[in-house]
């Protein structure tokens, strides 16, 4: 994927131990791989804000959009604005799923389905170690 933000792994790797993010964000963000479902922080997490991408702080994510799909992972029915992700069509399981990726540095932050609420019946299944959260009282770093 070419994304406007080009690392190598050892700087993935050593950018996200600065910021303190748990151990599988590089392994989710960089390789793809997926949290346990009920194990991330923001599954059930309600305060109000910006949900940003670990990887480079692009805002992803309106707290406003997020919703209980009872999947065990953060969702969210709509990206923050049309530039804030981008997707790819995922074949390495059984059926066809789209990924979803921070369209700056091309984080693997999910998946999406179509099984999500009004008004856009998509359903942005997020990793939580993808994601840092910016409480609305604070202003971001």
């Amino acid at each position: 994927m070419n994304t406007p933000i080009q690392k190598t792994d050892a700087e993935w790797k050593a950018l996200l131990a600065a910021k303190h993010a748990e151990p599988l964000a590089y392994e989710v963000t960089r390789h793809e791989a997926t949290e346990r479902a009920f194990t991330g922080k923001y599954a059930d997490h309600t305060a109000p804000g910006t949900y940003r991408c670990i990887c480079c702080g692009k805002p992803l994510f309106d707290s406003a959009a997020k919703f209980d799909a009872g999947c065990g992972w953060p969702s969210y029915f709509q990206p923050l604005s049309t530039d804030a992700v981008a997707t790819k069509v995922d074949g390495k399981l059984w059926a066809a799923r789209t990924e979803v990726h921070c369209a700056d540095c091309g984080a693997h932050l999910g998946h999406v389905f179509t099984d999500g609420p009004a008004p856009t019946g998509l359903r942005y299944c997020m990793n939580s170690a993808s994601l840092d959260f910016q409480d609305e009282a604070k202003s971001p770093d």
